[in-house]
């Protein structure tokens, strides 16, 4: 029979978490872990993060100011959205020099000194590789495009136009045509995203090894790994095949087409074997964009011999839009039994926050301390977004002339773009939240004046404080860290329960996913627990609850409760 339960305050629990490391490299790893698999990372947006020199757009002096704040936050890895030199025509994702800072981030000393002063904290650097296309100003297209003899010509794909039209009728992944015309050398060019994006082409070895050699460069500067960019999208079927057709239409309301001869092509397992083959030189990781339709092809993803990614994406998880105790519990089971180590995210720059996404209008903040309290006690490593602990939400534009986002101005309104998730972090109530003096690129919210980081600390029941004592919880208890996923009361349709187990450590993880209070009834001697006892390490709920039943645990909606057992 479980003991009664008395959950403690907030600060109390606040108060003896934050005493104890705040670090996974600084933990003695008794399984032989590698870092990656103890860390959490933090998806930072360089325009949006913090502005050091007030020019409205965020830099990397600006990233390098606020360590401090992510290191007592609990972060062990920041991963950096493209800052390279580019045209911004995707913001970063459209890369002119991949061996170099932009100037509106800053100088590549600056970029030296964040990985030094990072390093000083026990935060890694990982780098964002856009590996699909260029910007059509880098050199190598430049060159590509002056003739059809040029030395660069075969770095892209070109090809002769077919009926008087493009060669096939392959779709771009935002609402323009796949295939640009050019007028000097007559010919074609593909570009699975923008016309100003062109494909490279991975079929010649050449490019694969100056794009092989892009990542030393960036290794020997001290850089951690990288977060791979659209990596199903490397290759295409070399006779150009075209799609064959598919039920309805896509977001910009064009017919849709089932897009099977240019992108997950089998040839790109080979470049992240050859990528991995290099990343281990330098202990370092990789993350894939890895948007796939079932675990088995997640599978896929790790490599057969676990050399490819050391970490695709699970974004199936981050697709389930509504709270769903058994939606989660079926996403967890998948990539739990996939093989390798999962990856969960549930925000990130392309994505609505999640703030959005799962609240209600009424709950919201508390539906973000249960997602928190989901997706950083789960065996794998966890991708935070930026503002995700203060629980920011989107800001989407209203109309048209204000949107920035090219694929919100090509597909308005239907299609409003990704701003509303890229706004400024909110430091503080100050003007544009303290991100900067200068008028912001994207303005912020109005929930900016409660929801920031200089308010939330000051408040041991704020969302922020939720994510610092997870945070710290997660870095310190061995059944997090290490241990076995076990779902429990696996038919609930309203609480999702797991235990997660290493030796004789076991947390019990207890999230209430609806809106009405919930008892929930425990029977852990299958677990080898028959008489346990809990101890609280946390509990979402501003208020200490009263004591429960001996059988039985009550949650209020949305409540989450995580406790350590013991015999």
């Amino acid at each position: 029979m479980l003991e009664k339960i008395a959950i403690t305050t907030m600060m109390l629990l606040c108060s003896s978490l934050v005493s104890l490391p705040s670090n996974a490299q600084q933990q003695t790893d008794a399984h032989a872990r590698q870092w990656w698999q103890n860390a959490v990372f933090y998806e930072i947006y360089p325009r949006s993060f913090a502005d050091s020199n007030n020019d409205g757009i965020g830099d990397l002096n600006g990233i390098t100011s606020k360590l401090d704040y992510l290191h007592e936050l609990g972060v062990d890895a920041i991963w950096i959205t493209p800052c390279f030199p580019s045209p911004q025509v995707d913001f970063g994702y459209d890369v002119s020099d991949y061996e170099a800072i932009d100037p509106m981030y800053g100088t590549m000393q600056d970029f030296d000194r964040l990985v030094n002063e990072a390093k000083k904290r026990n935060i890694r650097v990982i780098l964002d590789f856009v590996v699909n296309h260029t910007s059509d100003q880098h050199k190598w297209f430049l060159d590509s495009r002056s003739s059809k003899t040029s030395k660069y010509r075969d770095w892209y794909i070109w090809r002769d136009g077919k009926n008087g039209g493009p060669p096939n009728n392959w779709q771009s992944e935002f609402g323009v045509p796949a295939w640009t015309f050019d007028k000097k050398t007559g010919q074609y060019y593909y570009n699975y995203f923008y016309p100003q994006q062109p494909d490279l082409n991975w079929r010649n070895p050449a490019v694969k090894d100056a794009m092989l050699d892009v990542t030393r460069f960036w290794y020997k500067r001290g850089v951690a790994g990288f977060r791979l960019d659209a990596v199903d999208t490397l290759f295409e079927d070399p006779t150009l095949t075209d799609n064959p057709p598919s039920p309805g239409k896509d977001k910009f309301g064009r017919p849709n087409f089932a897009r099977i001869h240019n992108t997950k092509l089998p040839e790109v397992h080979n470049v992240l074997q050859d990528l991995r083959r290099i990343a281990d030189q330098y202990d370092a990781v990789l993350i894939g964009e890895t948007w796939t339709k079932d675990i088995d092809e997640l599978k896929n993803y790790y490599g057969a011999n676990s050399n490819e990614l050391q970490m695709p994406m699970d974004l199936m998880f981050g697709t389930v839009n509504k709270l769903s105790a058994p939606e989660f519990r079926r996403q967890i089971a998948a990539v739990d039994s996939a093989g390798g180590w999962p990856v969960f995210v549930i925000s990130n720059h392309d994505m609505a926050r999640s703030y959005n996404r799962y609240g209600d209008g009424v709950h919201n903040d508390q539906i973000a301390k249960l997602m928190a309290s989901l997706y950083l006690t789960l065996r794998g490593s966890p991708i935070m977004y930026y503002g995700e602990e203060l629980g920011m939400q989107n800001n989407d534009p209203k109309r048209k002339e204000d949107v920035k986002d090219p694929q919100g101005i090509t597909g308005w309104p239907g299609e409003i773009g990704r701003d509303g998730e890229r706004t400024p972090m909110q430091w503080n109530d100050a003007k544009n939240a303290g991100f900067s003096t200068a008028k912001p690129w994207l303005p912020v919210p109005p929930s900016f004046k409660t929801h920031n980081v200089a308010a939330e600390s000051k408040d041991p029941n704020s969302i922020l404080s939720v994510y610092r004592q997870l945070l710290a919880m997660r870095h310190n208890e061995p059944a997090l860290l290490n241990g076995t996923y076990t779902a429990l009361n696996e038919d609930d349709p309203n609480v999702l329960s797991y235990l997660r187990k290493d030796n004789n450590e076991a947390i019990l993880v207890l999230l209430n996913m609806s809106n009405s209070p919930q008892k929930i009834k425990l029977n852990l001697q299958s677990q080898g627990y028959a008489s346990p006892k809990l101890t609280v390490l946390m509990s979402t709920v501003q208020q200490p609850t009263s004591t429960a039943p001996a059988d039985a645990v009550d949650l209020p909606p949305f409540g989450a409760l995580i406790t350590k057992l013991t015999n």
